[in-house]
């Protein structure tokens, strides 16, 4: 496997894929998930002709299951390293949920002062902060985060069976088809990571305050949510964020869910695709 090894000795595994002279596009995966759940976007864009680039955070995916490290400072460094070591320069990076932060953390202190970043998109991210408090009272309540939690180490399997099925892809709204494949694959990727990291990441994304990183960028920002995400609250994510970014633009989608760019793919690749070539 193609791995690289960061500064506290964790390695990081990545897909590295197409012509190594095309404009990267980097792919940063939401939790508890790994850098499969870019597979309709990757095979797009290879299509297109760019190089792609998707890594599996630390804890995750076929990345080593340390037992530290599992905070957005850590994310944005684990991802700078592998940028540093493709020597990756002029790329969009392009971040789901969890992902998301780690792409504003990752911007904001290394990709723009390195020089190595063009442009950025926040799909269904996190930022600024998920969790409610009396500045952000658009936020869910700390006991909603809790009780990821206690579903957690109660039974991860059921956990990562129960999210997927139900609100992450709207397969609990009237009318919405269940994909069973789908739903697999959410749980197949879940279950590939630790549990100390998936447990850990809660508290990542959920309390991190990334206020300062959206004010920190600069470069072009797209801001996509489905206006029915049922995981990440769009009044409390992606109109604050847009915002607060210097350079930011705005996408919603109506009736679309969390897990949009997987059961969407069509319509989010074609719109990031425009966005990229602007």
């Amino acid at each position: 496997m193609s791995t690289v090894t960061t500064t506290d000795n964790v390695e990081i595994y990545f897909k590295d894929w197409g012509p190594k002279d095309a404009r990267p596009i980097v792919f940063h995966h939401g939790w508890p998930l790994s850098s499969d759940e870019w597979d309709a976007q990757i095979l797009y864009f290879l299509s297109k002709g760019y190089r792609v680039v998707a890594h599996d955070r630390r804890g995750h995916g076929r990345s080593a299951q340390v037992d530290h490290g599992h905070d957005m400072d850590h994310y944005a460094a684990d991802a700078f390293a592998v940028t540093e070591a493709l020597d990756l320069k002029n790329a969009v990076h392009i971040g789901h949920s969890t992902g998301g932060g780690e792409v504003a953390r990752y911007v904001a202190r290394h990709g723009q002062p390195a020089g190595r970043v063009a442009k950025a998109v926040l799909v269904a991210a996190v930022p600024p902060l998920m969790m409610k408090t009396d500045a952000n009272p658009e936020g869910l309540p700390r006991d909603v985060f809790d009780g990821f939690r206690q579903a957690l180490a109660a039974s991860r399997a059921q956990f990562f069976r129960d999210v997927p099925a139900g609100p992450f892809y709207g397969f609990n709204r009237d009318g919405v088809k269940m994909q069973e494949g789908v739903v697999q694959n959410w749980w197949r990727q879940g279950m590939m990571g630790g549990a100390n990291a998936h447990f850990d990441g809660i508290k990542a994304f959920s309390e991190t305050d990334q206020t300062e990183d959206l004010q920190a960028i600069s470069v072009p920002t797209l801001v996509m949510h489905g206006e029915d995400d049922q995981i990440v609250p769009i009044v409390a994510s992606a109109y604050k964020a847009v915002k607060l970014l210097q350079n930011g633009s705005l996408k919603t989608y109506p009736g679309l869910s969390h897990g949009m760019l997987t059961v969407n793919a069509d319509i989010l690749n074609a719109d990031l695709l425009a966005f990229i070539e602007s």
